[in-house]
């Protein structure tokens, strides 16, 4: 396959993973020409590997660690044991004060505010202390309702520094979403905004942070973020400026390497999300090693991400600051107007961007030309993200943004905080297509037998245990959730869920989910959000939601609902479920479709049978989609498989 981009000899051997490369070499007394290189060296000696970035990137131990890992199979592996640290010291340790930190933007208001390191390093201390003052110990919990602003990152930090365990939703979750979240952790202390900006709205959630207050009963503290409206506090609320009164130098409590850091949530397919638990080692080493030898960012540079504070990359890009570098914060919508993301990273100077594909798609199809508009002459690698970049945005990208940025597709999740895939700076760039595997990476493709394939499609599987893998699932003694979850199929083998390719020429190409969760726009969304809202509704018996990727990009979102005796899906029904959708969980949540079925199918333990149904819709056939004998009422099942082959004649 061609390259619609190559690295030139002098942007090589300039970069910050060059820089490493060469750092190896003599550290190891033997030649990493470029990545390939490396990625085998590194699963083939995964510790000396860690080890390597341990000591490259200084990790500062407070208290030694007796070995790189134990000899547990995955998920009870456990790094760098004896090992003390904190993932926030790290974090805020590199940069001078007066470097910036933070800008802040919202949507309408450019140019932005910037917050230098100095006054975030004041405000962590700040925030820090009042946890102290407030009870809160290292191990419980600060849960935060939040959008993608500094309060949302002081916070986070000063948690860390606690050794507070970091929640957070995005105030674009209704409060049943939410309190599905924060209520498993049973946080002492909520931090919550009053709303958001969106399309030149300004959202109230104000009913919202009243229905958590009552909803989360261990809640000791609430403090209030008046970042809309000006009105006066919530009773009982503690405001934020509060928090800030008392200037203090932050004191990072030092714990384990796995002491949990944060949690995020999986997208609740078959109930309540589930509590992912991500480690201070663990996120501090990935953090290091993504932002340094693949965005390859250095001191004085800047990021911008376009997320929320609900999607893994609001946590990726705080690595960023362990290089001592700056982050862009945009909060609103991306598009109102036309092309606002491309004018923010463009007047905040971002060298790095990382958003999801759905954006630089909407982008495109609002005319706009940024690099005719804009100076985006600092701006040098585009990372994209939650879906595969459709082709047409390979070549936008190259003639409205920048022929000479390096775009650079790459997938990981939720579940690790950080990618599985991705590029470096010695790949070229494919269309369609993922650079390679990442350093430290151990994936593969395997078939139905758990055989490795090339060239052909199979199951995306981790071989090798990371430092970033999650310590735990909440609430989940014995890891019996974790093992089912990642480790069910394979004993001792992480299987992601994501149908992938891995080319002979080293590339990657990810071509969806393999299991029932919707990712629609790059966002993850629970199915059982979905069932949760809608059948709590009089005139609704079940549901059934699924997902199926499109060519370029697209996405079909279909409900099928069963109406409660006495009822039909008329257009009235039909207002107010999309009402009951977009104001109770969020807009992205409002289906493409919604089908009148006559009833759900179920295997015979009652489960719904989501998977059989995509399969059916994808157009297998119904002996392949599913065991008839396994399900509760096959004639229900049989329904289904008319209904997806009449949508497929009506498609093609």
């Amino acid at each position: 396959m061609d390259a619609l981009w190559s690295p030139s000899a002098d942007r090589i051997e300039n970069s910050a993973l060059r820089a490493y490369l060469n750092w190896l070499e003599e550290l190891e007394g033997r030649p990493f020409p470029g990545h390939d290189a490396l990625w085998a060296w590194s699963v083939s000696d995964l510790d000396r590997f860690w080890t390597s970035i341990v000591d490259y990137y200084r990790v500062g131990f407070t208290s030694p660690w007796t070995r790189v890992r134990t000899a547990d199979p995955m998920p009870h592996t456990r790094w760098f044991p004896g090992g003390r640290l904190n993932w926030a010291q790290h974090a805020l340790r590199t940069a001078a004060d007066d470097a910036v930190a933070l800008v802040c933007v919202r949507e309408g208001g450019l140019p932005g505010r910037e917050l230098t390191f100095g006054a975030l390093r004041r405000s962590v201390g700040a925030v820090a202390g009042w946890l102290r003052r407030a009870g809160v110990r290292p191990g419980d919990r600060v849960g935060a309702y939040l959008p993608n602003t500094e309060h949302a990152v002081i916070a986070c930090l000063a948690a860390a520094a606690v050794g507070a365990v970091w929640a957070c939703c995005s105030t674009d979750f209704g409060a049943d979403g939410t309190i599905g979240r924060l209520a498993q952790l049973e946080p002492t202390v909520l931090i919550a905004a009053d709303g958001h900006h969106w399309n030149g709205k300004e959202i109230d959630r104000g009913d919202v942070v009243a229905r958590l207050r009552e909803n989360l009963p261990t809640l000791r503290h609430f403090v209030h973020v008046p970042y809309v409206f000006d009105r006066p506090h919530p009773g009982g609320a503690i405001p934020w400026d509060d928090l800030l009164a008392r200037d203090a130098a932050p004191e990072f409590e030092q714990v384990e390497f796995s002491h949990p850091l944060w949690v995020l949530f999986t997208s609740g397919t078959t109930g309540l999300p589930k509590g992912l638990v991500h480690g201070h080692g663990g996120i501090t080493l990935e953090g290091l090693k993504w932002s340094g030898l693949y965005c390859g960012l250095r001191a004085g540079e800047r990021m911008f991400a376009y997320t929320s504070t609900g999607w893994a990359l609001w946590n990726m890009q705080l690595g960023a600051l362990t290089q001592g570098a700056g982050i862009t914060l945009y909060e609103g919508a991306p598009n109102h107007p036309a092309g606002t993301i491309w004018e923010a990273a463009a007047r905040t100077r971002a060298d790095v961007m990382l958003l999801g594909a759905a954006v630089v798609t909407a982008t495109a199809g609002t005319g706009v030309s940024p690099r005719r508009q804009h100076d985006l002459s600092r701006l040098r690698h585009v990372l994209v993200s939650g879906s595969a970049l459709p082709p047409a945005g390979y070549h936008w990208v190259m003639e409205h943004v920048s022929p000479d940025v390096r775009i650079d597709s790459t997938s990981g999740g939720t579940d690790i905080s950080g990618s599985f895939v991705g590029a470096s700076e010695y790949d070229p760039v494919r269309v369609g297509r993922i650079g390679g595997r990442l350093a430290g990476v151990d994936c593969a493709a395997w078939n139905d037998s758990g055989e490795p394939v090339v060239d052909e499609v199979g199951d995306l599987v981790i071989t090798q245990p990371m430092p970033s893998m999650p310590v735990s699932l909440w609430n989940d003694p014995g890891a019996v959730r974790y093992t089912e979850t990642y480790f069910g199929t394979w004993p001792g083998t992480w299987r992601h869920g994501d149908w992938v390719t891995m080319h002979s020429d080293g590339s990657v190409s990810i071509h969806g989910r393999s299991d029932a969760t919707l990712n629609r726009q790059g966002v993850r969304l629970g199915s059982g959000d979905f069932y949760d809202v809608l059948e709590t509704m009089p005139e609704i018996t079940e549901t059934l939601v699924v997902g199926l990727d499109l060519p370029e990009d697209d996405y079909w979102l279909g409900l099928f609902v069963v109406p409660a005796p006495g009822h039909e899906l008329d257009e009235a029904l039909e207002r107010k479920i999309v009402t009951t959708l977009r104001t109770r969980l969020s807009p992205r949540h409002v289906p493409d479709e919604i089908i009148e079925a006559p009833a759900v199918p179920h295997t015979l333990s009652g489960k719904r049978l989501e998977v059989p149904v995509k399969k059916l819709l994808s157009g297998k056939e119904l002996e392949k989609a599913a065991n008839l004998a396994s399900i509760d009422d096959p004639d229900t099942l049989r329904w289904y498989a008319r209904f997806a082959a009449n949508r497929l004649k009506r498609s093609t």
